[in-house]
Formats: C-alpha cells, structure tokens, sequence
C-alpha cells in the first residue's frame, strides 16, 4: 500500500489503517456541539476572579468546572487538528483548527487570573484548606509548585510590564524564525545527470545522507555559503536573544538562564553541567567513532560533510506493516504481558493512521486528549526505519496511555525531561531484539550503524549544542562582545574537541550555529541528550532481568507529573543528578563501536 505510484485520496483509502477519530467524536455535529458549549460556558470561569478568597469550597467548585470544561476543550482541539493533519487540503477541518484556537485564547483569558490570586491568599491559608478538606489533597503537588517558585513572582504592574516586554523579546525568534524559514535561498547544485538540485532545509538532510560525495560537499558549501554572507546580522539576532535571557532572568532573580530555564521542572543545574562532563570524559569514544566512518567510507580525509553518508551497504528489509506490529511486539517483550496486551490493542484498534494520503501531514507523532486512548500518526513505509518509528511514537502513546489511567487530570501530562524517555526506551529494546535474532553480518552491521548513529546525534551533537549554549550565555551575562567571529571560534573549536583528529574540520562548520532554531529556546536541547541517557540505562536494566527497574518503570509511566522528572525517574533505579545513566549509555556505545570494528 505504501508503494502507491500516486496518493490515494482519504477517502480511497483501508479503513482498517485509518484511526478511529470517532472514538473521539462520531461526527462534526457532535464537535460542533460541544464548541458551542464551550463557547458559553469557558467566560464563566471569570466569574470567579477575585473570589477564591473566599475559602477552599470556592476554589474546588472553580477547579472542578475549570477541569470539566479543560477536558472538553482538549477533545475539541485534538479532533479539529487531527482531523484537519488528515488531509491539509481540507477547508472545513482548516477552520474548525482555527475556531480551536480560539477557544485555546478564551481559556487563558478566563484563567489567567488564578495564580496570582492564589499567591496573594498565601501559602498559610491555604495549608489551612489542605487541613480542613480531604478534596484538597489533590491539589497539593499543585500549590508546591505554586509557592516554590513565588519568590521569582513580582509585583502584578511588574509582571504586566514583564508580559509586554516579553511579547517584544518574542520577536528575536520570529525574526531569526522568518529568515530562516522564509527569507534564506540557498544556490542549487548540479547533479549527475547535469540537472540543477534545489538545496532547501528540508533536502538538505537526505542530501547529506547520499552516496555522491560531490553532492555533499556541494550541498554542504551552498548552504553555510548563505549563512556567512548573513553572518553578522545572524550573530546580532542570537546575541540579543542571549540578552533577553539574561534580562528576564535578573528581573525573576535567577542566578542565570540556566537556572531559570531549569527551576521549571525542579531540574538540578548539576544535571546539565554532569552531562557535559561525563561526555568530555568520554570523548575518545567519539574520536573512535570518526576513525570507524573515516575507514568504512574508505577516504584519505574524512570531512564534515561525509558524518551522515552511509557506513554501511542498504540491507533490503521490506517489512508490511502487519509484519511490523509483530516484530515491534516481540521486541518489547521484556515489559510484560500487560504492556504487550495494551500495546497490541492499541496497534489493533484504531490508535494509528498508519498510511500517507494525497494532503496528510507529513512525519509522525503521539497526541490525544484525556479521556480517549492516544493516537499515533504515521507516513508508513515498509522499511525498518518507520518500524522504529512505529515503537517510538507507541512508547509515546503507552506512556500517556499509563499516565491518564493512573493519574488525575491535573498530573496526566508529563514534561519534556522524561518525555523521550519511553519512546526511546522502546527503540532499544526493539534494537537489541532484532540485532539478537540476526545472523546475517551485513544486516547485523546495518543495525549496529542505525544505533551507533543515534548515540552520534542526540547523545554527542545534543550535549555540544547544551555545551555551546552554556558558553554563550555566560558571555551574554557578563556582557562580553558576542560577535560572529567570536560565535564562529567557539563553535569551531567545540567541533574540534568533539569530533578529533581524524577528521577535517572544515571553516564552514563554523557557522552551524546561525541555523539551529533550538537555540532561541534556550537550554532545551540538552533534554534530548538526558532523556537518551536515561532510556538506555532503562532498557540496559530490564534486559538484564532487573524485576525492580521494570517494576518501577511502571510507576514512571504511570506518574504524569505527579513528582518532579528527577523523582520519577529515580522509580525505575535511575538518577539524573550522578553521571552514572550517561556512563551506562556510553558503555554501551563503545560495545558498539567493539562490534562494528570487527564487522568492517
């Protein structure tokens, strides 16, 4: 069915590998209803401003009609965008998207006076409530987050000015945002066949990946061709970016914008500063690495622009989709018969849109409303590439599965710190299962790179970004010049001390970090590299037969946010705050490179 010469329309389509947006709403009539519900009823929430003063029976009643309608408000929103990432194209489901919007401004308009009136009652009177009612207890993680962060609240005319000086700071990303995206052309490069090919953003990845070695080095020099003649005012753009960070967090009274980027999920800065450090500690391994690729590639030197070319043959794996579920089911095995019935149900009734479509959205992910099971959105094909992909997004979608089974609404949904834990967790259980059952050296060799290039790109690159971004925003805080030159020598010389010797360190990599968007949200990326870390010494734990992580793995998935993500993941025997989960997964990369070398 993937093999499709031309996309089937929706409705040409198996409805067998459709999800069942019904289980949502069984009609737009009956979304239509419940929007003009919510229209009504969401202003009422506003009736409450000003009176929750009046004591905790007031504040439950405002809590339960606020959950209610939330709820209710979550299923409206996630059936217009589903039903419009169905097909794009589709002008009904584009407006019922932006009619959800909508009511998404309504409800932070009708509740955006909460907080503030909470910290006013004060911490005092409300432990009183908790005293007093049985029905608060609920709340209580709730109002120590609430308190926790009080002293970085100002006053109500300096949080209206912080709001507004927000709003214009926002602009820093947009701008960067709309070069980026809408205002850098990049020139096009000639092919084999003398053709001229488009370089874009979303080519320039599979362009890196070819075999052509002149193609990738002439993609690689049109695209940071354009960055350098944009160098300065890119460097401009990032610095003030640097600078608001640095504003905002002196206004709340954080030490840095590491710490107030990091007090949101309670997250030690020991967590941030031990990656870096546990990596620099390990970096032989991927200075073994580079010498690897620079050997199965066969080159002289090996260059910047050849770190993503295959290093392995393409093993031919068609696997269908019904082939793909039982594989994916074999492999995650060791999580139990529980974790395998729901998972399985799930992949059999109508959690997945498994197949493209002509207008689908493209990628995949994990989404859904409390209340309803999750769905999973997918563009399969039959490579053992999207296999992954379908235990990836299912981990996502066990994850929330187990969460709003266990958890109130309030605590259903949990951060990104632990959001890929579970999701990865499944990619390398399904990866050790396939490498375990694989005699074949060319196909066992093909597996081995597919893991070894994760460790490379989000465990490595991750933690060089977090690393780059640490740097910078110290400067910015101590009001050093941030220039382009000085942004190119930091970010040459980071790529010299992660990637070695064996490598050619091209003057063009200097400038990779005019293009990373994730660096106008500032330290969020070294999550990727954290979250890797933690799956992997999950995964190391259950496949040695540890009953006690898998035990406690269940209360991690089961735990929404009702602890900080440091707490949840020391159920499953994993603590974030030691170096010891990045030293369990880089053991595990240098048994990989061990394998590699032999198999090459």
């Amino acid at each position: 069915m993937g093999k499709e010469k031309k996309l089937l329309k929706r409705e040409e389509c198996d409805k067998r590998y459709q999800w069942h947006i019904e289980d949502l709403y069984a009609s737009d009539e009956l979304w239509e209803k419940d929007y003009e519900a919510l229209e009504k009823e969401i202003p009422e929430l506003s009736s409450y401003e000003g009176r929750l003063k009046e004591g905790y029976d007031t504040f439950l009643s405002y809590e339960r009609k606020k959950e209610e309608l939330l709820k209710k408000f979550e299923a409206v929103y996630v059936y217009a965008n589903q039903k419009y990432h169905e097909d794009t194209g589709n002008a009904t489901y584009q407006k019922l998207c932006a009619r959800a919007q909508n009511l998404s401004l309504m409800v932070n308009n009708a509740t955006v006076f909460e907080e503030p009136e909470l910290l006013d009652i004060g911490e005092e009177t409300i432990g009183t409530w908790m005293e007093a009612s049985e029905d608060m207890q609920v709340y209580r993680r709730y109002f120590y987050e609430l308190f926790r962060q009080q002293k970085h609240v100002l006053s109500k005319e300096m949080e209206a000015v912080l709001a507004d000086v927000s709003d214009m700071s926002g602009d820093i990303s947009n701008i960067f945002s709309m070069f980026n995206n809408a205002d850098v052309r990049f020139p096009d490069i000639k092919g084999k066949d003398g053709q001229d090919i488009a370089v874009t953003h979303g080519r320039y990845t599979s362009l890196m990946e070819s075999r052509d070695r002149e193609m990738r080095k002439d993609a690689f020099t049109s695209l940071y061709s354009q960055y350098g003649q944009f160098k300065n005012t890119l460097a401009g753009t990032y610095s003030a970016n640097l600078k608001s960070t640095a504003f905002f967090a002196k206004m709340r009274k954080y030490d840095s914008g590491l710490a107030m980027a990091l007090d949101g999920n309670e997250i030690p800065i020991s967590v941030y500063t031990e990656l870096i450090d546990t990596v620099h500690d390990h970096m032989d391994l991927m200075h073994r690495y580079v010498r690897l690729r620079k050997k199965a590639l066969g080159v002289e030197e090996l260059h910047m622009y050849d770190l993503y070319a295959p290093m392995v043959d393409e093993v031919e794996m068609k696997i269908p989709f019904e082939e793909a579920k039982e594989i994916v089911a074999k492999g995650l095995a060791p999580l139990g018969e529980d974790y395998i019935k729901v998972l399985t149900e799930g992949m059999n009734g109508g959690w997945i849109d498994v197949y493209e479509n002509e207008g689908k959205r493209s990628g995949a992910y994990s989404w859904g409303a409390y209340g309803t099971h999750p769905f999973v959105l997918m563009n399969y094909q039959d490579t053992l590439n999207h296999v992954f992909t379908l235990a990836h997004e299912m981990g996502h979608s066990m994850h929330s599965y187990y969460s709003d089974k266990n958890q109130p609404y309030p605590y259903a949904g949990y951060c990104i710190f632990v959001a890929e834990v579970a999701s990865t967790c499944n990619e390398a259980l399904l990866m050790e299962y396939l490498l375990g059952h694989t005699e074949d050296k060319k196909e066992k060799a093909y597996l081995i790179n597919y893991f070894l290039e994760q460790f490379k790109g989000t465990l490595y690159r991750q933690t060089m970004f977090a690393e780059f971004e640490k740097i910078t925003h110290e400067m910015a805080q101590n009001k050093e010049p941030l220039t382009a030159e000085v942004l190119n020598d930091i970010y040459y010389k980071l790529n010299e001390q992660y990637f070695g010797e064996d490598i050619v360190i091209d003057p063009e990599i200097a400038l990779e970090w005019a293009r990373i968007p994730h660096f106008y949200t500032p330290f969020y990326v070294y999550q990727y590299a954290t979250g890797y870390s933690a799956a992997i010494a999950i995964s190391r734990k259950i496949l040695s037969g540890d009953e006690k992580t898998k035990e406690g793995y269940f209360k991690f998935l089961s735990g929404g946010s009702s602890r900080n993500p440091i707490e949840l993941l020391k159920l499953c025997g994993v603590d974030m705050t030691t170096k010891e989960p990045v030293e369990s997964a880089l053991k595990l990369f240098g048994e990989l490179l061990d394998q590699m070398e032999e198999l090459l």
